[in-house]
């Protein structure tokens, strides 16, 4: 197989307005059927005059439901990051594509900014890796909803992990993240020798409200 890079357009939803009282952006990454508009309404809680939340969309969108029906405007459209299919491709797409929007994001702003990278399930693999291969300094990165991906290559990410604040949110009641995942997480972390903290909501495979803004708070440079 041959590949060709090509132009295309991206799109991204905004809570905040880029402006002199912004001091902390959020990049907040949707999970697999998700789409960046509905997903970044979890996030209103957390908007304040100082800090900016972006929402990326995934760069593939398909149609919800049975393939083999007819498409029309009732039909729901989600997004994923990426598939098996051609991996590699698409995660350095990826990569690259959220390292241009913060650069894009940033541009708007009068100062240097303090960033946080959240990943909900899908999206947890997809911030990982940003946060390990991209070219952006994440000073704090969330992992919620799942955990790190099992072929994350520990010593690119080493360095890169061992400046920033990391924090994995599960849910209890999540069937999602099973014990051996979170163990697989643990070795990882331990192998690289970076710090992980752990904090859990009593609820399932969801953004929980309360949770959300305790973590925001902690993590906040306000």
């Amino acid at each position: 197989m041959h590949h060709l890079q090509v132009p295309r357009t991206a799109r991204y939803a905004l809570l905040g307005s880029p402006g002199p009282a912004v001091r902390e952006v959020w990049v907040v990454l949707h999970g697999y059927r998700q789409l960046a508009p509905q997903f970044i309404r979890r996030f209103r809680d957390l908007s304040r005059p100082w800090r900016l939340i972006v929402a990326p969309e995934a760069l593939n969108r398909f149609y919800v439901g049975d393939p083999s029906g007819r498409h029309g405007e009732e039909s729901r459209v989600g997004g994923t990051w990426m598939t098996r299919e051609d991996r590699e491709v698409e995660i350095s797409d990826y990569v690259r594509y959220l390292d241009l929007l913060l650069r894009h994001v940033e541009g708007g702003l009068p100062a240097p900014v303090s960033v946080v990278g959240l990943g909900f399930s899908q999206g947890c693999h997809t911030v990982a890796r940003w946060a390990a291969y991209g070219t952006s300094a994440l000073r704090g990165m969330v992992l919620w909803g799942e955990v790190l991906p099992p072929d994350l290559d520990l010593d690119r990410a080493r360095d890169r992990y061992a400046s920033m604040r990391i924090v994995s949110v599960q849910g209890r009641q999540d069937v999602h993240v099973t014990p051996a995942l979170l163990e697989r997480q643990s070795g990882q972390v331990e192998r690289m020798g970076v710090t992980l903290e752990e904090r859990w909501h009593p609820l399932g495979h969801l953004l929980e409200p309360e949770t959300l803004r305790s973590v925001a708070a902690e993590l906040s440079m306000a």
